[in-house]
């Protein structure tokens, strides 16, 4: 498990999409440490897309 911290630069958003892929990858048991880190990172992850996605975010 990494470190959760909000995202700051593209190079953390870049690491992040990297672990939800790689933990998806697996049989998540509901209610587990990974899909409890699966859920906030994803938060996160979207938090920062809607800070700095906003333009593609409105169109869509």
């Amino acid at each position: 498990m990494i470190t959760l911290k909000p995202i700051k630069n593209e190079e953390q958003y870049e690491s992040y999409l990297e672990r939800i892929y790689f933990l998806m990858q697996n049989d998540l048991k509901a209610e587990s440490k990974e899909s409890d880190e699966v859920e906030i990172l994803t938060i996160l992850v979207k938090n920062y897309e809607d800070r700095h996605f906003k333009l593609i975010n409105d169109l869509m």
